[in-house]
């Protein structure tokens, strides 16, 4: 995925971690969280996450982005 989305690990102990899951609803972990070129979450998934899904959702975004 080099090049077409960026991947963070925010650890939940930590100032922004609790805070990015407040603001998120993170509630199980891990939830993987797949976000748009303008911030909105396109794709959210709990427990160990889709790989395959995830990718072809970055495909698509990555697709309309000009």
């Amino acid at each position: 995925m080099r090049g077409q989305a960026t991947v963070l690990r925010i650890d939940l102990l930590s100032g922004v971690g609790r805070e990015a899951a407040r603001a998120y609803e993170v509630r199980i972990v891990p939830t993987t969280l797949l976000f748009d070129g303008e911030g909105r979450v396109v794709l959210r998934e709990t427990g160990l996450p889709d790989a395959e899904r995830f990718r072809a959702r970055i495909a698509e975004l990555t697709a309309r982005t000009p």
